[in-house]
């Protein structure tokens, strides 16, 4: 499967790299931070990532809390400048995610050359943000426009947080979903980041779908995930691999990354993949 290639292992870690809020969100410059400040906390996670052994890296502006469903350019521009200035110190595959806005999330992936983009590009959903749609016709033009033929696409199909308006069984949405647009990958979250993405909904992803990468996007921790990666392909980690595994601080600051809670994830990992070896 494409997804072992581009990894290099069975069962690919792709860990979540949260920017700090980018000029244009409500809480850039509260408590002292600046551009220069959010690249250099990008830098310190990367680092910590990469040592404790992930397989790849999603760079997402997650701090730019409320997110927008059509970005002000400055958002995607100052991904791309972080990103650039990550670039000498990846050495893992990387993708983008402009949350929410599907069409900056593939812009964003040409100007920086990435691998993958995550994302909600298709369905209708409501929630705090109000009543949203992603037309994927758009998307999918836009994507050959831009000459992204390679681009691998990792699609959300529950959204966390916002609930569809397809009442539809969520592995008959998967199946019309590659019918339609031939996503490279399909993303399974719990209603909110950090909650366990029950296995038996993995499970009737995958069956229905065997021919897509499915990941499992939400609650991955070191006492789930070998359950999680006994029926998906791969697994997206975020908030557990950051100190103490909190998402914000007490001022709502982004959380840094802790090494030592990344090895520790990534050591049952390791013993998952020695198993499908026997």
């Amino acid at each position: 499967m494409w997804i072992d290639e581009l990894f290099g292992t069975r069962k690919p870690i792709i860990s979540m790299l949260h920017l700090d809020p980018l000029p244009g969100d409500p809480r850039f410059g509260h408590n002292g931070g600046t551009l220069k400040g959010a690249v250099e906390h990008a830098k310190r996670d990367l680092d910590a990532l990469q040592r404790g052994g992930v397989d790849g890296v999603i760079v997402s502006n997650e701090f730019s809390l409320p997110y927008q469903r059509h970005m002000d350019y400055v958002t995607p521009a100052s991904m791309a400048y972080v990103i650039g200035q990550l670039k000498p110190q990846l050495s893992v595959p990387y993708g983008v995610d402009a949350i929410s806005d599907g069409l900056a999330c593939i812009e964003l992936a040409a100007a920086c050359e990435a691998a993958f983009v995550r994302g909600t590009f298709s369905g209708v959903y409501v929630g705090d943000g109000g009543l949203y749609d992603n037309d994927f016709s758009v998307l999918m033009r836009r994507k050959a426009a831009l000459c992204l033929g390679d681009l691998k696409m990792l699609y959300f199909i529950n959204p966390e947080s916002d609930r569809s308006l397809d009442t539809r069984a969520l592995s008959d949405i998967a199946a019309s979903t590659i019918f339609k647009a031939h996503p490279d990958g399909l993303c399974v979250s719990a209603a909110s980041a950090g909650s366990d993405v029950d296995r038996d909904l993995i499970d009737s992803v995958k069956r229905k779908n065997p021919e897509v990468a499915v990941l499992v996007n939400t609650g991955c921790r070191p006492d789930t995930i070998r359950e999680k990666l006994s029926v998906c392909d791969a697994a997206v980690v975020g908030t557990y691999f950051k100190e103490g595994g909190r998402f914000e601080d007490a001022r709502f600051d982004n959380v840094r990354v802790d090494v030592d809670r990344v090895r520790e994830f990534m050591d049952v990992v390791h013993d998952v993949r020695v198993g499908l070896q026997r």
